[in-house]
């Protein structure tokens, strides 16, 4: 019977994706796969090629609330328990953790149990569960060169194989980048925090560009819902055509055809970025745990693939002034796309599930 594996993340986008990647790598050369995950994660995990999903009980607590963590300390124990009980029934020959309290529980089970582990960090910094599980596992793997927030131990050891990203987005990295002629396209994503910003600043910035450049201009747009009528009126009284929706499926095929993505700087956006090859505006969330998201957008900022503006600075005629001298410029845009290009690390998901074969047993 070919091996198993337990690829265990948090119920986000930016967890499950990665997660994802590298599970469509280990079927493809055989492997079984068993997800682990929460309620969150079944939003994004419908294409999973899990054999199972395993639900365990975790939970998350602020600090300074002693009544929240005792909570979350009782349900990561229960959780551990049944992660336990499970990996005795399936007898995984690696657990593999994405980061996310969900994934807690499965790999503090694989460690009571001393099965071989190895997690993958998405972003620029250490995210708190992988930051408390870095020193205790097999192997760490990281997505940036730089891992903030790691103790020196943890980054020396630590292999740098990018983000697994979905075959549809790797694809795109064989698809050379096309300057715009005569029509401009713009995808603005929004991301699952702080998306009010961009769904009403972006509109109102595009409206106040040239008559002339809106008139060449079409918008794809990522929107919150009660965001998107009034992104669809702006849009229309500046005489751009648009398109705006909660959210992209086919995010390669928007991609694809995008001359300038504007968006936060999540990990995975700045990862599919670079494999895509595409020139970007990034804002970084604010309130991101340790200020991540600017920690991934400096990678793109300092490869000369991406514009970052500070929400501290962000305004709609910043925005507009950033998007005017982009937008009438094709060989700056050119250039910007070969610089995201530069850092792009295309087979993330095949290195990163070789070194999940040298660590399984």
């Amino acid at each position: 019977m070919s091996k198993l594996a337990v690829v265990a993340a948090g119920g986000t986008g930016g967890h499950l994706f990665p997660a994802q990647a590298l599970a469509e790598a280990l079927a493809a050369r055989g492997w079984r796969i068993v997800l682990a995950t929460d309620e969150r994660g079944a939003l994004y995990a419908d294409k999973f090629p899990a054999q199972e999903r395993l639900a365990l009980s975790a939970a998350t607590a602020k600090a300074g609330d002693p009544i929240g963590m005792a909570k979350a300390g009782l349900a990561v124990w229960q959780g551990v328990n049944q992660a336990k009980a499970a990996f005795r029934r399936l007898n995984p020959a690696v657990v593999v953790g994405f980061g996310g309290y969900p994934a807690l529980p499965a790999l503090l089970g694989a460690l009571a149990q001393k099965r071989p582990t190895v997690i993958h960090e998405q972003n620029a910094v250490l995210g708190r569960v992988n930051r408390y599980l870095a020193p205790k596992v097999d192997e760490v793997a990281c997505a940036f060169p730089t891992l903030q927030r790691a103790k020196p131990s943890v980054k020396a050891r630590a292999h740098v194989v990018g983000n697994p990203v979905r075959p549809p987005v790797r694809a795109l990295y064989d698809v050379p980048y096309l300057p715009p002629e005569v029509q401009l396209r713009i995808l603005v994503t929004g991301g699952s925090q702080g998306a009010r910003l961009l769904s009403e600043l972006i509109p109102e910035a595009v409206a106040k560009l040239p008559e002339d450049m809106r008139g060449r201009l079409k918008v794809f747009q990522q929107a919150r819902a009660e965001s998107m009528e009034g992104a669809r009126k702006t849009y229309r009284n500046a005489m751009v055509e648009c398109e705006v929706a909660p959210f992209f499926r086919d995010m390669a095929g928007y991609l694809r055809q995008a001359h300038l993505v504007i968006g936060r700087s999540g990990a995975s956006t700045c990862t599919e970025l670079a494999v895509a090859g595409r020139p970007s505006i990034l804002v970084p969330l604010k309130i991101a745990a340790d200020d991540h998201q600017r920690f991934n957008a400096r990678l793109l900022e300092e490869a000369g693939g991406a514009a970052v503006c500070l929400e501290d600075e962000l305004t709609v005629d910043a925005m507009a002034g950033a998007l005017n001298a982009l937008l009438k410029d094709p060989e700056r845009l050119a250039k910007m796309a070969a610089g995201a290009r530069s850092v792009a690390k295309p087979d993330a998901a095949e290195e990163l599930a070789d070194l999940v074969e040298k660590t399984a047993r």
